[in-house]
């Protein structure tokens, strides 16, 4: 089941978010994975997110705060 799903230049997208703690870091950073819900090339992607917490819980409360738009924004960059 999908976190949000957004639509971004006539494609509908479900988003999921993550916290990954990478090696030898301390603190978690706020991870996307982006699925395109319908269309030829099934795109996919991960992309991370300039937020990061030493509690786990606080990446996802922090998460809840962005709107779709700062989603679309990424989705832009990403296929920009």
């Amino acid at each position: 089941m999908a976190w949000r799903v957004i639509d971004c230049n006539d494609e509908v997208w479900h988003v999921q978010p993550a916290a990954e703690k990478r090696a030898n870091h301390s603190l978690w950073q706020l991870m996307f994975s982006f699925r395109q819900v319908a269309g030829a090339d099934n795109r996919a992607f991960w992309t991370s997110y300039p937020i990061e917490s030493s509690s786990k819980s606080s990446i996802f409360t922090q998460a809840e705060t962005l709107s779709d738009e700062k989603l679309r924004e990424l989705l832009t960059e990403h296929f920009g």
